[in-house]
């Protein structure tokens, strides 16, 4: 399935859309096991594809689009293809073990947090009520110029070294 993945993502997402905005939101009905064991496979958890789906209906222009959905997922799937070959963390990242919304670094309010969520993201490892995009991260995000995937693409090159990160958004998401 890995050269059609991104068309049964479509398919997934959308179906996701017309069940939110036909007034289902309870996404553990959304997914038949065949659907999980794609979202599986891909490195997905079916609540991270409902938050992106829960924030696109409800905040339209402002949520995440399908496309943002779509390159998020694939760094998250080539990580998890790439980096762990296949295999979940079994580890969980909980919002107490989130620095505070107000944390800053290097005068970089939301930062600390972000690059924590991400880190997360990466590795399969976020709390199923932490949502990396959410809005605090877009309005970061898109304060500094910067889209969600390419932040995740640069958090996952800069490994530990938060100082690349923390250069690459005061540049406003440039690398030179």
């Amino acid at each position: 399935m890995s050269y059609s993945w991104t068309s049964t993502f479509r398919f997934l997402f959308d179906r996701c859309v017309s069940l939110h905005r036909g007034g289902n939101q309870d996404f553990e009905s959304w997914f038949s096991s065949a659907d999980r064991a794609f979202l599986d496979s891909i490195g997905c958890k079916d609540r991270e594809l409902f938050d992106f789906v829960d924030d696109h209906c409800r905040y339209g222009e402002e949520g995440p689009s399908y496309e943002t959905a779509l390159l998020v997922t694939a760094v998250r799937r080539d990580y998890f293809l790439v980096v762990q070959k296949r295999q979940p963390s079994g580890h969980v990242v909980t919002p107490d073990q989130l620095p505070a919304k107000s944390a800053a670094v290097d005068g970089l309010v939301w930062l600390p947090r972000l690059l924590t969520k991400a880190r997360a993201k990466l590795r399969g490892e976020m709390d199923p009520d932490t949502m990396f995009g959410c809005g605090g991260d877009r309005q970061f995000l898109s304060t500094h110029d910067i889209h969600p995937a390419d932040f995740l693409r640069t958090v996952w090159a800069a490994g530990d070294d938060d100082q690349m990160v923390i250069d690459y958004v005061k540049r406003g998401g440039s690398y030179a």
